[in-house]
């Protein structure tokens, strides 16, 4: 046999082995996550949940998870990425907390997270915050939560999933533009700057009729329109995210064009934070911030302006 025959011969048995890698249902590492979708249906999920460097989160409580949740997945909750040192609740946590925390759970550097709940994606979305804040982009939501994914015949578990510990690192630099403190948003009120501040809590909590757990007081901050959050999504029904053009109705009533500043706040910076996904990922505003402290922070301080048209009869 000639070197060039047996040359040959290699160079296919190569690229069947190849082939067969790919057809076979084996890991493979996903492609560059450049252009990746921040909305991921539970069918689009399906095709590609045996990715190597994909990394499912159930964004739950723990013994939402134990009961059942995606085969494979991991589970963090809302407590598991807050600074408990704060005297009120729902503080981001810092960089350090969460890359230890991750590398806990073996999330690497280079994977992408889908992160679902059942409540319409707003939970979820405040993680997709929290890691855009430290640089971290590739992070998906899967639209319509869990039930979207158990009406996709999704495979299910009650099993925790096995960890296998990393090194994982945010990016050096913080993203600073989507995040804003409450004394910078003080001085914006005050200030003759063109802004937008939206509240994206309930009718009764704008109003001050409802004051919810973890406020001292009900009410609002000044200048602020309303428009909930729930708004973006089909809430008494799959729970996924409506139409970009049903959306641009919506947020058209802010009368703002994509490069106003638009300060969204909530009660703890969750529900805002599904605001400012909509806003920023799917409408394609440029200057949106939210507020991570929201109506709970703002509201411990007797000198921080407010607003209320209400007497407060729900406290809960």
């Amino acid at each position: 046999m000639s070197f060039k025959n047996s040359i040959k011969i290699i160079l296919c048995f190569i690229t069947i082995v190849s082939c067969k890698n790919r057809v076979d249902g084996s890991p493979e590492k996903a492609t560059s996550n450049k252009g990746l979708k921040r909305i991921i249906e539970a069918e689009e999920l399906l095709k590609i949940q045996r990715n190597e460097n994909l990394v499912i989160v159930d964004f739950r409580k723990k013994e939402e998870y134990k009961i059942n949740h995606i085969k494979g997945a991991l589970n963090i909750w809302r407590t598991d990425i807050e600074d408990a040192t704060y005297a009120y609740g729902g503080m981001m946590a810092k960089k350090e907390h969460i890359e230890s925390l991750f590398s806990k759970l073996g999330i690497r550097d280079d994977d992408t997270i889908v992160v679902y709940d059942n409540k319409g994606s707003s939970d979820a979305a405040r993680l997709w915050w929290l890691l855009k804040y430290y640089g971290f982009e590739s992070v998906q939501l899967l639209n319509g939560g869990f039930d979207a994914w158990k009406n996709a015949d999704g495979d299910t578990s009650h099993q925790m999933t096995n960890i296998e510990p990393s090194m994982f690192a945010f990016p050096h630099n913080e993203n600073l533009n989507i995040w804003i403190s409450y004394d910078e948003l003080l001085g914006l009120l005050n200030s003759t700057n063109n802004i937008i501040v939206l509240d994206t809590r309930s009718s009764e909590e704008f109003t001050g009729k409802r004051r919810k757990k973890g406020a001292v007081k009900a009410g609002r901050i000044p200048k602020s329109i309303h428009i909930d959050w729930a708004n973006a999504i089909d809430y008494h029904g799959t729970k996924k995210f409506k139409t970009k053009a049903e959306l641009e109705v919506i947020y058209g009533k802010m009368n703002a064009s994509k490069n106003d500043t638009i300060i969204v706040y909530c009660h703890t910076g969750v529900r805002s934070a599904h605001t400012t996904f909509v806003l920023k990922e799917i409408l394609g505003y440029k200057n949106v911030r939210n507020y991570d402290g929201s109506w709970t922070e703002w509201s411990q301080f007797n000198t921080l302006p407010f607003e209320k048209d209400s007497i407060t009869i729900v406290n809960k």
